[in-house]
């Protein structure tokens, strides 16, 4: 692992979740010693360790240095490549939209460098994230980050079906370094990202993307 990188393969968040289920999947085996059928219920109780432990996996990633590139803040695959309007900040502007199934790593990562103007929290519903009302009605959690060259970014961490949990660990006025960990979403969500409208996709819809190693689009110059 990089000495750079500050955080465990295993996500700290997932922590509790790993231990509850290898406690239970123990108890299970220990069936077996006083009944061979009670003791088949620990398969799927390890079965279901292995679910949690590939969902909390938090590997260290390489940092692109192109210059002007956003990253993808986020594990999936590409669902929208579009010029939308963005909602927090009133504007026109490129959506690229990453969403994240339950064996995707769900540990968010910052797309630019920049300092965090605004914060938006929506206490919303939980509709499958894949969905286009998702952007709109779903609990959410927005950043507005200014980058060095005053160029606004918006992103948008958005619960899913089943995600009830969104972490994010910026504050205002906290300065964010390319492909830092900032969040965390727990079981199945996305990852809206508005840039400005000059800006250049530099994915396609239906790509597979892996937080900061993939590059969405590259800001003008």
């Amino acid at each position: 692992m990089s000495p750079n990188y500050p955080h465990p393969w295993l996500a700290r968040e997932g922590r509790p979740f790993v231990a509850a289920s290898v406690i239970v999947a123990i108890l299970l085996s220990a069936l077996a010693f006083l009944s061979p059928v009670l003791g088949l219920w620990s398969i799927p109780a390890w079965i279901a360790v292995i679910f949690i432990v590939q969902f909390f996996r938090d590997p260290p990633r390489a940092i692109p240095p192109l210059p002007g590139s956003v990253l993808s803040p986020a594990d999936g695959r590409i669902i929208k490549v579009e010029i939308a309007h963005d909602p927090f900040l009133d504007r026109d502007a490129l959506k690229i939209s990453v969403f994240m199934n339950v064996f995707n790593v769900h540990s968010n990562r910052a797309p630019v460098a920049g300092v965090v103007r605004s914060i938006w929290y929506h206490q919303g519903e939980f509709f499958n994230a894949a969905l286009d009302k998702a952007s709109e009605r779903n609990e959410s959690n927005a950043l507005h980050i200014v980058t060095e060259k005053n160029e606004d970014v918006t992103c948008v961490q958005i619960a899913g079906l089943i995600a009830r949990r969104i972490l994010c660990y910026t504050g205002v006025g906290d300065t964010l370094k390319r492909g830092q960990r900032y969040g965390f979403i727990r079981f199945g969500s996305r990852v809206d990202v508005y840039l400005p409208p000059s800006a250049k996709p530099a994915v396609a819809i239906g790509q597979k993307v892996f937080a900061t190693e993939t590059i969405l689009a590259f800001l003008e110059d």
